[in-house]
């Protein structure tokens, strides 16, 4: 398909640069074949049933946003580094603003190194370089101590339409993170389960709604653009996933007994279909993924999809017109955007309810 029917206008004061406060006083527009229903986050049990089962993403973002220097010959260069995939105890793929400047072999020192003391010093080689300014940095330290150093060099890496607009600060640390993760991994937030507080989880609990968890260590590259011009040219970026045995037999029961599956972001839907088998049976599942979701494709696993306003031209763009329908997706974000809805990360979210007719 022609990645430009993907495309919309977006004025840039829908463009939210902070969460709704609380998390759970976002609106939610739930999108169905019938129509578009105008609602909040916290009506969110009124359109679930008891014995549906919610699946959430339970990775946590670490401070993947390095910058450093590069010296060589006595000249240096300045580098930025977004970590996106771990490839080893020491090993992480990154995107590197200034790739163009490196050479494999090169050594990058990040953080600050004060006069004498070396903390909150972290250096690494650059081992490997690849297409689009990927490249592979084999650091110094590894496994607890490069994680420890990189929370202390790294910023929260805020996606580019936050990040151009402003700084990241200490209130991020805590914003761009789900009150339930638990395992590090992610460089990006899986962000429709931003809006969930303690409230709201009471809330869903009294109405008999279930919860489950998976983990997919979302990567920086959900924030790269589609290029390509038609879809069948772009490639994806795998993601590290993983789903539990006990997860997966959760899910089936659920399914078995006539409950639906919601998914609490793309990340987790994306990571249930990759996991599902022809018949929607879902397995335990340890690696990587980087299945790309179009409209045409059959979901086997989601029958739901809680997820936030995505970019124009993006995956996730093509992912909720494959699931909701284009036209229903076009209608609900025009929509959005005459009434005032707040867009991407920290944006308020949509309710989606599987669409398989040709819509």
């Amino acid at each position: 398909m022609r990645v430009d029917e993907f495309d919309f206008d977006l004025p840039e004061e829908r463009i939210a640069l902070r969460p709704a406060e609380p998390r759970d006083a976002a609106r939610m527009l739930v999108v169905r074949d019938t129509g578009l229903t105008d609602a909040g986050v916290m009506d969110l049990p009124s359109f679930l049933s008891a014995g549906d089962l919610m699946v959430f993403n339970d990775t946590r973002v670490i401070p993947a946003q390095l910058e450093g220097t590069r010296e060589r010959d006595g000249q240096i260069a300045s580098i930025g580094a977004t970590l996106h995939m771990r490839e080893g105890p020491d090993r992480w793929k990154a995107f590197v603003r200034g790739a163009k400047k490196l050479r494999v072999g090169d050594r990058i020192r990040f953080g600050e190194t004060g006069d004498a003391c070396l903390a909150g010093v972290l250096d690494a080689t650059v081992a490997e370089k690849a297409e689009g300014g990927e490249v592979t940095l084999a650091f110094d330290l590894a496994g607890p101590d490069l994680d420890a150093a990189i929370a202390l060099a790294g910023h929260i890496p805020l996606p580019p339409y936050i990040a151009s607009k402003r700084a990241d600060d200490d209130r991020d640390r805590t914003d761009y993170q789900t009150v339930y993760a638990r395992e590090d991994g992610a460089v990006a937030a899986p962000t429709a389960g931003l809006h969930f507080t303690d409230r709201l989880f009471d809330k869903l609990d009294a109405a008999g709604i279930n919860r489950a968890f998976v983990t997919l260590h979302v990567g920086a590259g959900t924030f790269l653009p589609v290029k390509a011009e038609d879809t069948d040219d772009h490639k994806m970026h795998a993601e590290i996933g993983h789903v539990s045995d006990e997860t997966a037999a959760l899910i089936n029961e659920t399914r078995a007994r006539g409950g639906r599956i919601v998914s609490v972001g793309t990340t987790s839907l994306r990571l249930l279909e990759s996991a599902a088998d022809e018949d929607g049976n879902v397995r335990p599942f340890a690696g990587a993924t980087d299945i790309f979701i179009t409209p045409g494709y059959r979901f086997r696993a989601v029958d739901v999809l809680m997820t936030n306003f995505h970019l124009p031209r993006s995956t996730l763009m093509m992912l909720v017109s494959a699931f909701a329908g284009m036209e229903p997706m076009r209608a609900a974000y025009a929509h959005a955007i005459e009434t005032g809805y707040r867009f991407y990360s920290y944006g308020d979210s949509s309710l989606l309810f599987r669409n398989d007719g040709d819509g």
